[in-house]
């Protein structure tokens, strides 16, 4: 019976060290592109485009 609550208590482990790897994985592209300047400057315009896209829908799917 000791053995079923131990590999109960190892299930919550490992889904967050599973998100967390999933996490640096999916970051790691988005690290490397920020090391040289013009790359962070495309991706800052990048990154602004996306929140003003992103309000201009909201505002008219809420019409605010």
């Amino acid at each position: 019976m000791n053995d079923f609550w131990n590999n109960i208590l190892r299930y919550p482990r490992f889904f967050i060290s599973s998100v967390s790897g999933l996490i640096l994985v999916i970051l790691t592209p988005f690290i490397n592109l920020v090391k040289t300047p013009q790359s962070r400057i495309i991706l800052l315009f990048f990154i602004i485009f996306l929140f003003f896209t992103l309000f201009f829908i909201l505002k008219n799917m809420l019409a605010i």
